[in-house]
């Protein structure tokens, strides 16, 4: 497992020390485990009460290791308690010229403001704006600002070489729709048809896939990374590659387009279908200061938003919210994310939360690199139940058996209805962290971390820690530890 995850000596001593003390697993955990043919040192685990009692369960727990997506814990929680539940992004279209009747004599600006849904219909309803001021015809340029983000120097590709599949989407100050094309295909005997929405100019679309035999509902097995090339007039050429059932419909979303050129097309679509033009070119330029503005969004507010990040486990929202944090925070020298973990670290030392382990990268867990203790997320989640924000933070998590990422799993065990879980996937990485309230009634904090090359068939022992978890330790609620 250190060759796979910890990659250093340091750590995988670490590993081997504490394999030397494990506490003893609940039974059906260790048997889950042992059916996967995981060994109980893969699972740093917690289980410990709200009320402040003793722990049920520490195994493993103060071990560094990756937490996969459970991180997004973190990045929401301080979030909420630096920016604010009330917290809302800002779209703007400003001007420096002057309007005669319909048409605008001067460049239309477009400044984003780090809004992390900026969607279709948002974007669609912005324009709209504009055309309620009676503009039709823009005689300038479109001039994008997306300074409100000073972004790493990464590419959307570092983490698995995939940067078009939708979990890889890189967040940007003018990121709309999350740059998501929508790929309809639809095969008859001999062949699959494509159409992509919205239709793009710069975006042509076609398929190579062969038709083969097999059931519609398990079309993505046959999916290939699509082979997408330059067009000479500057678009994209995208063609999808694999096999497709026949007879079939089916949709994937990709990002194929860079943000900005994506705002662009967008935006000139949809004021095109409004009924305007835009004479001039694209460029990226800041808002000059002598320019008023026309028309504005407000997003949804902070505490709306991380439903969809820890709910759906969205990396881009959740990325986009650490950046955010910098740029409300921002310290000399540091780009949006470097200043976006020192905020993160500044909130933890405010709250007298120690640490020393965490490495919080991008802050949505898509990472190999991100490393905290399963004491340390107890910790903190105990920190989001005393929050004042408390019930929009629980409120953010999955519950078990009914949505979100949990919404299909113990769907009918007695902890269904009964948890509101964190999940977390990697290849190497599964996790589970929040809270369960036992039979009894009592409130417990409940961390499950597997790091190991076989972690994706340990989410039978996960699932076997919330279910040991719901049993109170003492059948009697009366007489259940204070």
């Amino acid at each position: 497992m250190c060759r796979y995850l910890l990659g250093g000596l340091r750590a995988c001593l670490g590993l081997l020390l504490a394999g030397a003390a494990l506490a003893e697993l609940p039974e059906p955990v260790a048997a889950r485990l042992q059916a996967a043919k995981l060994p109980e040192s893969a699972l740093s685990a917690l289980v410990m009460p709200l009320d402040g009692g003793p722990a049920r369960l520490r195994h493993q727990s103060e071990l560094p290791v990756n937490p996969a997506s459970t991180i997004k814990l973190l990045t929401t929680l301080a979030a909420l308690e630096t920016l604010g539940p009330t917290f809302a992004w800002r779209t703007g279209f400003y001007t420096d010229g002057v309007q005669e009747g319909d048409t605008l004599h001067g460049h239309l600006y477009l400044k984003g403001g780090g809004d992390p849904r900026l969607t279709y219909e948002r974007v669609w309803q912005l324009l709209r704006e504009l055309r309620n001021r009676g503009l039709r015809r823009i005689d300038g340029d479109l001039v994008l600002d997306r300074s409100y983000f000073q972004l790493p120097a990464s590419e959307d590709s570092d983490f698995d070489e995939q940067p078009e599949r939708a979990y890889n989407v890189a967040p940007d100050a003018l990121l709309m729709n999350f740059k998501a094309l929508r790929f309809d295909m639809e095969s008859d005997a001999r062949s699959v048809q494509v159409r992509v929405e919205p239709a793009l100019a710069g975006i042509r679309a076609g398929s190579v896939q062969r038709v083969r035999a097999g059931d519609c509902a398990s079309w993505s097995r046959g999916w290939a990374r699509p082979q997408i090339s330059s067009l000479s007039d500057g678009g994209l050429d995208v063609q999808l590659q694999g096999s497709f059932p026949p007879n079939c419909r089916a949709s994937r979303y990709l990002g194929v387009l860079s943000a900005p050129d994506f705002a662009s097309q967008l935006t000139r679509s949809l004021w095109a279908e409004l009924g305007g033009e835009i004479v001039g070119s694209t460029r990226e330029a800041s808002v000059p200061p002598e320019a008023r503005l026309l028309a504005e969004q407000l997003s949804a507010p902070l505490a709306e938003q991380i439903r969809d990040v820890n709910k759906l486990s969205n990396n881009t929202m959740a990325r986009a919210i650490l950046l955010t944090l910098g740029a409300e925070r921002p310290q000399a020298g540091l780009d949006s994310q470097a200043a976006g973990q020192a905020a993160v670290h500044a909130w933890l030392a405010s709250q007298a939360l120690h640490f020393p382990e965490l490495v919080l990268e991008n802050g949505a867990g898509l990472s190999r690199s991100a490393r905290i203790s399963a004491e340390h997320l107890g910790q903190l989640l105990l920190a989001g139940q005393r929050s004042a924000f408390a019930p929009e933070f629980l409120a953010s998590l999955p519950i078990v058996g009914l949505d979100g990422t949990m919404r299909r799993r113990l769907n009918n065990s007695e902890v269904a209805g009964r948890a509101r879980i964190k999940t977390g996937t990697l290849n190497d990485v599964k996790a589970i962290a929040g809270y369960l309230r036992d039979s009894a009634g009592r409130d417990w904090i409940v961390v499950g971390l597997l790091n190991h090359p076989r972690a994706e068939a340990g989410q039978a022992a996960l699932d076997a820690l919330l279910e040991w978890a719901v049993l109170p330790a003492n059948p009697n609620p009366e007489t259940a530890a204070p």
